[in-house]
Parts: C-alpha cells; sequence; structure tokens
C-alpha cells in the first residue's frame, strides 16, 4: 500500500515537472497560469502546492533539472577529450550549443533571473556547472598546463564569464553570430590562460 502511494505522489511530480518544463520553455514563466499547468498535467492544483509550494517553488524545481541535464551533456562533451585543454574547449562548446536551445534560453537564462532573483539564479547556476569548473582548472593545474593559483577564484570568474555569454547568446537578434562570436572570445581567452 504504501510503495503505491509513494508511486503515485513520484508520477503525480513527474507530471506536474513535464507539464511545467514544456509550458515554461514555450511560453515563459509569466504567460503561463498555475491552474494552465495542473491542468496540463491531470492533477489537482493541491498535488502542486503539496509537492511544489506554489508555482515558483515548481519553477525552481525545472530550473534546477535543466541545470543538472545540461551539466551532464557538458561532461559527457569533455569526457573523450585528450587532454584538459582540449576538454574545456569542448566544454565551452558544449555549454554554448545548449544556450541556443529555445527551453535552456527561457528557462535558465531568461526567466530563471527575475523569477528566482539574481542572488538565488547565481546560487543555483554555480552548484551545477562551478563544480565542474573547479575540477577542470585544478587538473590543468596538476598537469602544469595552468599555473597555480587560486583556483576558486579563477573558476567564479571563468562561471561568471561563460554565464555572460550565454546571456548575450539569450538576449542576441541573431543567436549563432553571438554563439560564434562568444566561443571565439572564450575560447582564445581560456587558451591564453591555459598556456601555463
Amino acid at each position: 500500500m504504501r510503495r503505491t502511494q509513494e508511486d503515485r505522489s513520484a508520477t503525480t511530480k513527474s507530471r506536474l515537472m513535464a507539464a511545467a518544463r514544456e509550458l515554461f520553455s514555450t511560453r515563459g514563466y509569466a504567460a503561463v497560469p498555475a491552474d494552465e499547468i495542473v491542468r496540463a498535467a491531470g492533477v489537482t492544483r493541491g498535488a502542486l502546492y503539496h509537492h511544489y509550494g506554489d508555482k515558483q517553488g515548481l519553477f525552481r524545481a525545472v530550473f534546477e533539472q535543466v541545470e543538472r541535464e545540461l551539466t551532464q551533456e557538458v561532461e559527457a562533451a569533455m569526457a573523450g577529450a585528450p587532454d584538459t585543454a582540449t576538454s574545456l574547449l569542448l566544454a565551452l562548446g558544449a555549454f554554448l550549443d545548449a544556450c541556443g536551445r529555445p527551453e535552456v534560453r527561457r528557462i535558465s537564462l531568461t526567466d530563471a533571473p527575475a523569477v528566482l532573483g539574481w542572488a538565488t539564479w547565481r546560487e543555483l547556476d554555480a552548484r551545477y556547472g562551478l563544480g565542474l569548473i573547479v575540477r577542470s582548472l585544478n587538473q590543468a593545474v596538476d598537469e602544469g598546463v595552468l599555473t597555480p593559483q587560486p583556483v576558486e577564484v579563477l573558476a567564479q570568474l571563468v562561471l561568471s564569464a561563460v554565464i555572460e555569454a550565454a546571456l548575450l547568446i539569450a538576449n542576441a537578434e541573431d543567436p549563432a553570430a553571438a554563439r560564434a562570436n562568444c566561443e571565439q572570445a572564450l575560447g582564445t581567452w581560456l587558451a591564453g590562460l591555459l598556456a601555463g
């Protein structure tokens, strides 16, 4: 009996997440009322409040899901690299490619800072991307391709630069051109850092 309740609860949460993610990515947070989300998910409004507190709590869960998936994509891109420098450049390319997807642009880059607030958005964004950057930069120091330095500080600066590039792409009239320009500028910067 208890397992059945847990299964129903997990199904309800999953349906809410899927419905909200689709609606938020296509129309944006502000244009999607909570009632529409619960109707699309086929659940009650009480289920939304029970599992996520409110529409903003559900948005936060959707944003974190997108961020986890994005981090996994970047890690996968890095996995086959022959060295740390190439790994970082592949990570940058994968991240910038993802920024061109409407879902990432709308949820992660446009709505998240406004809905969650700048500080919370930065904190959550750092939770997923920062650890990966710190590990990569530490590996670069260990391999001698990056001069020993305060890696945690450098990682914050790299993350900030990458987020700014993502925002440039998200808000550009020509996202493809913005992506190419950002990759060129950041790639040159990273290559310079890794010259040792």
